[in-house]
């Protein structure tokens, strides 16, 4: 069959080169691509999500623990006036190294808390109540700890206060956000 075709096609072929395109079809398609162009320029480009380089990222945890590093300088040596010239490492090392944690913690999560007081002060003041007389139990038993026979209890009861201050600190920052997630939901639900 394809022996026919060919013998078919070189016998007619001045039959298939009688017909050429218009000289002008090559400058018609030219000025459909540039209006194909334009057209899409117009348009608005998409945003690109960002990005970030490894050495970026690398640079800014860096940074992040240098200023922590310092903050926990600055922590250490404040913190021996405040346990009445006890040194808790001596007493009992772990039990110094967890009360740096949890009070760290805790300075941390008071901070969270105190961006609520903005929007709703009565919370805030509620949930600041409870922990201020934790802490005033905690001061009471730091004071305690100077002059006890047994440091090592006291100490422990302190991490004790400490843990449960942050505990309730947890819990009250889950209060916050359930509360902010169910007042968003209603928000999204009326819209």
């Amino acid at each position: 069959m394809s022996k026919r075709l060919e013998d078919f096609i070189s016998q007619n072929r001045e039959e298939f080169d009688d017909l050429e395109p218009r000289a002008d079809i090559w400058a018609n398609i030219a000025k459909e691509l540039d209006a194909f162009d334009e057209q899409h320029a117009q348009l608005p480009k998409k945003r690109e999500a960002k990005t970030f380089s490894l050495g970026f990222v690398l640079k800014v945890a860096a940074s992040v623990i240098v200023v922590m590093g310092i903050g926990f300088g600055i922590y250490l040596k404040t913190l021996k006036p405040a346990n009445n010239g006890v040194d808790l490492a001596d007493i009992n090392p772990t039990y110094a190294k967890q009360q740096v944690h949890l009070v760290s913690v805790i300075e941390t999560q008071k901070n969270e808390l105190k961006q609520i007081a903005k929007f709703d002060p009565q919370l805030y003041e509620e949930f600041n109540g409870e922990i201020t007389r934790m802490q005033s139990i905690y001061k009471k038993l730091n004071a305690e700890l100077a002059t006890s026979p047994n440091q090592e209890r006291v100490l422990r009861a302190m991490i004790r206060n400490l843990q449960i201050q942050t505990e309730v600190l947890n819990q009250q920052l889950s209060v916050i956000q359930q509360f902010n997630d169910s007042k968003n939901q209603q928000h999204e639900k009326s819209i």
